[in-house]
């Protein structure tokens, strides 16, 4: 008698997916640019840190700041206003340019250096670590700043993502955990004379320091390219594969292109995708489900989920 023929649905399809996506960005050139990318700019910022202290400290020095440090002590903010700041504008020395009517003008190029991380940089600096947390980095890359593709599944994506990066916190975090925001915030940081606004100080250089963080700058914007990149290799892939999977009815289909491509694909996935759907139902799981104390793993959320769109269907 015949082996009977694993016959496919929209959620094995979607296993199979997962598996070939994780296959074509392990093995993608752009996923090894994307690695040198970050690696580049991690290099980059621990010797621009050194040269921006360097400038800082070189128009402020460190006896002004302990003066005002003094004076605020004895008077208040009317003694002076210090701030512990990590983003900075540096600018060339003076330029002209002439315009299409003769005229010179005078140009006086700045460059604005941030030792932050911000959201759009930590999903692409913390891609790997953020899909490892189940999350998506590639919901903004997706919609290619076509905001008009805004989904309410955009919208959580986002706040799951900006939560565990610590772009977004509420009352109820765990004040002990330190996020990947605040370590960028504590890691640098300089006394400066002013307010918190960054644009008041303005730190001029000559024009080779000017050239280093103005590279230092353009490394820190390759991190978000070389993401951009990588998606679109990627996701250019997976638009085919996901047409192709359609038209497969059995499983053997998916293993022979599998095998075609060096992909290691078996059923082993189907089951561990199937199962936890009848997993989470069993009298163990069902009645930890319901006891107060047990919070549902996002696996367990996602697999009551299926099964009640499935109830509904049916």
């Amino acid at each position: 008698m015949p082996e009977k023929r694993l016959t496919l649905n929209t959620e094995k399809r979607k296993a199979i997916a997962d598996v070939f996506q994780n296959h074509f960005e392990q093995n993608s050139p752009k996923y090894e640019l994307h690695k040198k990318s970050i690696a580049d700019y991690n290099e980059a910022r621990t010797k621009m840190k050194v040269l921006a202290e360097t400038v800082v400290r070189h128009h402020q020095p460190q006896e002004d700041i302990e003066t005002i440090r003094s004076m605020i002590a004895k008077y208040n903010r009317s003694g002076g206003e210090l701030y512990k700041d990590n983003c900075f504008y540096f600018t060339a020395p003076e330029r002209t340019e002439t315009d299409s009517d003769g005229r010179i003008n005078k140009i006086i190029d700045e460059q604005h250096v941030k030792f932050s991380l911000g959201k759009q940089l930590a999903r692409s600096y913390y891609r790997d670590e953020i899909k490892a947390k189940g999350l998506n980095p590639d919901f903004h890359t997706a919609i290619n700043n076509n905001y008009d593709k805004r989904s309410p599944s955009y919208y959580t994506m986002e706040s799951q993502v900006n939560k565990f990066t610590g772009h977004e916190t509420s009352s109820n975090d765990n004040k002990t955990d330190v996020s990947m925001k605040q370590e960028w915030e504590n890691d640098f940081q300089l006394d400066t004379i002013g307010t918190s606004y960054c644009h008041s100080r303005m730190f001029a250089v000559d024009q080779e320091t000017y050239e280093m963080f103005k590279m230092y700058n353009s490394l820190r914007e390759q991190v978000i390219m070389a993401h951009q990149q990588l998606y679109e290799h990627v996701n250019g892939k997976m638009e085919k594969l996901k047409l192709g999977l359609k038209s497969y009815r059995y499983f053997d289909q998916a293993k022979d292109l599998a095998d075609k491509l060096g992909v290691v694909l078996n059923e082993g996935i189907l089951n561990e995708s199937s199962s936890m759907g009848l997993s989470v139902y069993s009298p163990t799981n069902l009645a930890d489900l319901l006891t107060d104390t047990v919070e549902q793993t996002r696996e367990e959320k996602i697999a009551i989920a299926r099964m009640q769109q499935q109830q509904t269907v049916n």
